[in-house]
């Protein structure tokens, strides 16, 4: 604690014998621009000198509270609040800032203050520039009208900056030039325009994937078993968000906010600290569903309520900043059409697995136009109008149909619409948009070795650990607990070893794959087996009759000169 004196001053002494508990407080923030006089070094010393020279009384300094980089138009700030927590504890009772603007930009809040809270809590308030406020020397000050002017000059700047601020971005904004603090996950700013977007090939890649595994699927097979008990070898469908969280995971891929961390960016999250760096099904969704990625600069979805007020709220998306081609696309844009058709419809998953079910969001009933709920009974599955089953029986009937016969009757039906198409080719060409997959080994190659060095290393700790503990280095406890925590990390990097090696083995020998069901298609000149890549691409819904008809709606039936099939 600091020393008690009596300062020597010029001021006129004070009768009470009080001591003066003294909070110095610093505030600096952007739109100080570069005056050197604001600066923290500057402030701190300016008021240092105060109080060793100046001020009159009995005073201990308490400490020093500084908010760095921190508006003065509203008091929720870390070390002000820090400060105040401390006047109600009785810790200071004395407040010295360099001038009102310091303390407050806010009117309304510099009056409760000054003319409520400091009185109630017995706080001297006192400010070294103009106007020179010392609540307890010229306690009349406060009632004048020189202070209430200078508190309104002081919010009317604030307005005025936050105006001129806000004008600025939305200049910004509509011309396409990037104004966030970090780039999206995938991007990084442009080292020579700080405004400009360049791509992050390590994390594009991994976007890529994501994209090509919720449309298309990774291109991993399994086996399964038709009614006559034959297997076969089958290609997945395409992954769940949830499923595409869970492959990442496993791979040890670090999650967007962990990424930027570990490449060292600067990256200020208020969540941050609670991030375990994972994927959740949620983060893959907003990279499925952001335009930055095709090349659309999008802006604008939040803003501050008000200069006064800085709690975000969403904004209608109608009035986003939405500016093509300001930056070099990630993903084709009709691979991204396709994964926005997928997220209108329901893709739920099925229990334990990473795949949607294959319907998912294709089937409606065909009367009431609602969507089909599924059920399994004695080994098969059963599809009935989610309006009888959930609500009620009188407003819709059961348009009951199994599975098996569901998937017999649309391959079917896409075989025979795909043999009447006039040009092939323009088959071929829609169904070959994902992106090619080569790029995997960008990324999987190195992230494999990286990891497999890690693995090495521990090992290698492990080994040392026992060395250690026979020399005495560690006690036993302290080796125990070690080689246990040590243990645990091996064990999670031969998961992440092991995964990282499947997935390339699933692209070895294939470089050039693209659409996981393009090889069989070009073999065969028509689909072989259904998958949700194959709906997705060439069906728009399936509506299924009361008498276990269906009407497949294709898409792009202009083009492939084909009507709907009703079978």
């Amino acid at each position: 604690m600091a020393r008690i004196r009596k300062s020597q001053g010029s001021e006129k002494p004070i009768q009470k014998k009080i001591v003066w508990y003294i909070a110095l407080y610093i505030r600096l923030s952007k739109d100080d621009g570069s005056d050197e006089s604001f600066s923290v070094t500057n402030q701190k010393k300016v008021l240092t000198e105060y109080v060793e020279n100046f001020f009159q009384g009995k005073y201990v300094i308490a400490d020093y509270y500084i908010d760095d980089g921190r508006t003065g138009t509203d008091h929720d700030r870390p070390d002000f609040q820090r400060m105040i927590h401390d006047v109600e504890c009785e810790k200071v009772n004395c407040i010295i800032c360099k001038n009102l603007a310091r303390a407050f930009r806010n009117y309304a809040d510099q009056g409760y203050f000054l003319e409520s809270y400091f009185p109630l809590h017995g706080v001297r308030f006192i400010t070294l520039g103009d106007p020179k406020i010392d609540t307890y020397l010229n306690p009349e000050i406060i009632n004048g009208m020189e202070v209430p002017i200078n508190g309104l000059m002081n919010d009317r700047f604030a307005y005025v900056t936050s105006s001129n601020v806000r004008r600025t971005f939305d200049t910004k904004r509509r011309s396409g030039e990037f104004i966030g603090a970090f780039a999206p996950y995938g991007y990084v700013k442009d080292p020579s325009d700080k405004n400009a977007l360049i791509i992050d090939e390590e994390a594009a890649s991994v976007v890529r994937n994501i994209f090509q595994w919720f449309v298309y699927g990774d291109g991993s097979t399994e086996i399964v078993t038709d009614e006559e008990g034959t297997e076969r070898e089958v290609l997945k469908g395409s992954m769940s968000k949830e499923g595409i969280a869970r492959k990442l995971n496993e791979m040890g891929i670090p999650n967007p906010t962990l990424y930027k961390m570990k490449k060292g960016y600067r990256y200020k999250n208020p969540h941050a600290k609670e991030n375990d760096g994972l994927w959740m099904g949620t983060s893959v969704s907003r990279i499925l569903k952001n335009k930055v990625y095709i090349g659309t600069m999008v802006q604008g979805r939040q803003r501050v309520i008000s200069y006064k007020v800085h709690d975000m709220v969403n904004v209608p998306e109608e009035e986003w900043y939405q500016v093509d081609h300001t930056h070099e696309a990630v993903i084709p844009l009709e691979l991204f059409e396709k994964a926005q058709g997928l997220h209108a419809k329901d893709t739920r998953t099925a229990p334990g697995k990473t795949e949607k079910y294959l319907f998912s969001g294709f089937l409606k009933c065909a009367d009431c136009g609602k969507s089909m709920t599924r059920r399994t009974s004695n080994g098969f599955v059963y599809y009935n109008c989610s309006t009888y089953k959930r609500k009620s029986k009188d407003k819709c009937t059961k348009h009951t149909i199994r599975l098996d016969v569901l998937e017999k009757a649309v391959l079917l039906a896409i075989q025979k619409h795909i043999e009447l198409v006039e040009n092939l080719e323009v088959v071929l060409n829609n169904i070959n948009q994902a992106p090619v997959v080569q790029t995997k080994t960008i990324w999987l190659e190195p992230l494999l070795k990286f990891r497999e060095r890690e693995l090495e290393k521990l090992e290698e700790l492990i080994s040392g650990l026992y060395i250690d503990w026979k020399n005495g280095d560690i006690t036993r406890e302290q080796y125990r607990k070690m080689k246990e925590k040590f243990e645990q990390q091996e064990v999670q990097l031969k998961e992440n070893v092991g995964h990282i090696r499947k997935e390339l083995g699933i692209i070895s020998g294939d470089t050039t794959f693209c659409n996981p069901y393009l090889q069989t298609f070009l073999e065969n000149k028509n689909i072989q087996e259904l998958s949700q890549g194959i709906l997705a691409e060439l069906v728009d819904c399936i509506l299924i009759h009361e008498n276990g008809g269906i009407t497949i709606q294709f898409k792009m039936e202009n083009q492939y000169k084909c009507l709907n099939w009703t079978i």
